[in-house]
């Protein structure tokens, strides 16, 4: 053996691969990572000590009141079994004592643990609000009374506020009570106090009529400008435009209000106040929209007081302004309510105006301007009117068409139905709602009348007196249904006419002939049109003229002949169209016109037209009504039937 030599050690294999031993020292460089890793720590440790926020207090808090509520679970609050709402279930048993628990403990219980929460939470925010502002509990409690005593004097001045409120709009309400207290109406429901047995039957079915009609709009068109009872569904004719506008709802609000249907009248009320809204580039007809939606929101204004009515009726009216944007001031047929836009209709004679359109904007333009005090509205159809007055009138007639442009008569055509109607009868109203101050428009009216009588009042071979047209020269004798509504303006005017009784008998024979156009049809309803010749006497001979779309205007003649003269034939004969609606218009769905008076069964024309609620079946419940539900010394209807006050 060598010298220095050292004893072998033994050499592991594996697989017959010598494993090399392993060192018994570590590295310079490992020592210096153990170094470094035992000081980070060091020094982690040192920083969480001395810098870290104490949180054993907040631990300890919320440690206590996890303690606290556990032993109260299971003190007070012994656990039942639980359905699969989260509640217990009622006659379940309780884990902890396995007896039947009272669900009216369950309730205590839950009461009883909420007081606690609530307390807890209490406690919290006082100690809290002592700790935030380094006041003692007792201090804190002190401030918490004084700011509870001053939050109580805040709202004790906040309702002293509110009740003054609440005063003026009490006090504004009485005045406009006092401003419409020669409007009041008698018990509308009742429709008057010394019927016969028979009469209040009529006037009862009359409402069911009516009841009948909006149900149905309701049920199937709510919103919809009109009803297609038949395919039950919403309709809209090219009048309203594009635009959805509850136009039966507007129409018909009024009648609702004077039958006493009070639900339905506060429906229809809510809705307009909410859901009307009359916007959109759509255009318009200027004189549908200002007689069925201006005229029945003045008419509901009138009627009930509720300035909203009066608000929107404003709306509306602004919207049509721009129609009256033309060299003579007379506003043209159709305006986009958007845009502003205008034009005539295009149809019209030469771009011309139409005078029943633009002659019938007085009443509902005046009324306007005598409740908001802007006499805007007044200017335009006073400046309507004195461009007529100017005008020469060939034969003394006014004719149909007129020029917004030059000022001038278009064609030569003279109706006193479609196209010229409600120009008469509005010139005669203007008189009579100004408290018959207003003598231009009586002027106006009587000589009107005059050159109607000297050159369109005809007789027939059967003695029937009627309406011609004058056509370029010529007289064409056929008779209008639209043209009826004549033989009541003349009743109405005869009190103050130069001949009472003269035009009470001519109302009566306009009221006759146009009785006649019904009673000679085998469905008793009349046509849209009725002529006169050598063979044929009040009856329709043009398949375009025998249909019948709910119109009012021979029920409104009768209307102001009873009123009038008292004579029951005039209810019997609207008794007749009752019954003639009932069998021949009236379907599941509402009320439908009919496209030929002369057919047995007639086919039905699907369309239930917002004036049938608004006019129809208005005259017809007022024609068995008392007088005093609408007296005409205090009203005047427009020329949709919507009651308007008469001006003092």
């Amino acid at each position: 053996m060598a010298a220095g030599s050292v004893l072998p050690t033994y050499q592991r294999y594996v697989n017959g691969v010598p494993v090399p031993q392993g060192r018994k020292t570590l590295r310079l460089r490992e020592k210096y990572i153990i170094l470094l890793v035992f000081l980070t720590f060091g020094i982690v440790c040192f920083g969480a000590f001395f810098l870290l926020p104490d949180l054993r207090d907040r631990v300890t808090m919320d440690e206590m009141r996890k303690h606290i509520q556990e032993a109260g679970n299971v003190i007070f609050f012994p656990q039942a079994e639980l359905g699969a709402d989260g509640h217990p279930l009622v006659g379940a048993k309780v884990l902890r004592h396995g007896d039947m628990i009272d669900p009216h403990k369950i309730v205590d219980k839950a009461e009883l643990r909420k007081k606690i929460d609530v307390a807890w939470e209490q406690q919290k925010l006082n100690e809290a609000l002592g700790d935030r502002l380094n006041v003692k509990p007792g201090e804190a409690q002190d401030m918490k009374d004084k700011i509870q005593e001053e939050k109580n004097v805040i709202l004790m001045k906040k309702k002293e506020e509110e009740q003054l409120a609440k005063q003026e709009e009490i006090k504004k309400q009485l005045e406009v009570k006092k401003e419409h207290e020669g409007h009041a109406l008698p018990d509308a429901a009742a429709g008057g106090s010394h019927d016969d047995e028979e009469n209040k039957m009529r006037r009862e079915k009359v409402k069911e009529m009516m009841r009948h009609a909006w149900s149905n709009y309701e049920k199937h068109a709510w919103g919809a400008n009109e009803l297609r009872p038949i395919s039950k569904r919403g309709h809209t004719a090219s009048i309203f435009g594009t635009l959805s506008l509850g136009a039966t709802i507007v129409d018909a609000i009024d009648t609702l209000y004077l039958m006493g249907m009070n639900e339905e009248f506060k429906k229809a009320r809510d809705w307009i106040a909410t859901s009307f809204h009359f916007e959109g580039s759509t255009e318009l007809s200027v004189f549908e929209t200002n007689i069925r939606f201006v005229g029945g929101l003045l008419a509901s204004y009138a009627l009930s007081g509720d300035p909203m009515f009066k608000d929107k009726a404003k709306q509306i009216a602004d919207k049509l302004l721009p129609a009256f944007n033309t060299p003579s001031g007379i506003p043209q047929s159709m305006v986009n309510i958007k845009t502003g836009s205008s034009r005539n209709w295009g149809w019209a004679s030469g771009g011309c105006s139409i005078l029943a359109e633009f002659g019938s904007l007085h009443l509902e333009f005046a009324y306007l301007s005598s409740i908001t005090g802007e006499d805007t509205y007044l200017k335009k159809v006073l400046k309507i009117r004195e461009v007529l007055r100017q005008l020469e009138k060939p034969n003394g007639l006014y004719p149909n068409y007129l020029n917004p442009r030059t000022g001038k008569w278009g064609q030569l055509a003279v109706s006193v139905g479609a196209l010229g109607d409600s120009f008469y009868e509005y010139l005669l109203k203007q008189w009579i709602m100004s408290g018959k101050t207003d003598t231009v428009a009586k002027d106006m009216y009587d000589e009107a009348v005059k050159g109607i009588e000297d050159k369109l009042i005809q007789t027939s071979s059967g003695g029937l007196k009627y309406f011609a047209e004058y056509k370029s020269g010529r007289l064409e004798h056929k008779m209008d249904h639209m043209s009826c509504f004549a033989g009541g303006m003349f009743a109405l005017g005869a009190e103050d006419s130069n001949d009472k009784q003269k035009y009470l008998n001519l109302g009566a024979e306009i009221s006759k002939t146009c009785y006649q156009s019904y009673d000679r049809s085998p469905t008793k309803l009349g046509p849209e049109a009725f002529r006169f010749d050598s063979t044929t006497e009040a009856k329709a001979t043009r398949q375009n003229e025998k249909y019948y779309i709910l119109r009012p205007e021979v029920i409104e003649t009768h209307f102001y002949m009873w009123r009038f003269t008292k004579d029951k034939i005039y209810r019997d004969r609207a008794w007749e169209a009752v019954q003639a609606l009932e069998k021949w218009c009236r379907v599941d769905g509402g009320y439908s016109g009919i496209r030929d008076v002369y057919q047995i069964n007639p086919p039905q024309d699907d369309v239930q037209q917002s004036f049938f609620l608004a006019e129809t079946l208005k005259y017809l419940y007022l024609i068995f009504s008392e007088d005093d539900l609408l007296p005409l010394n205090k009203w005047v209807l427009n020329t949709e039937a919507h009651p308007l006050p008469i001006l003092s």
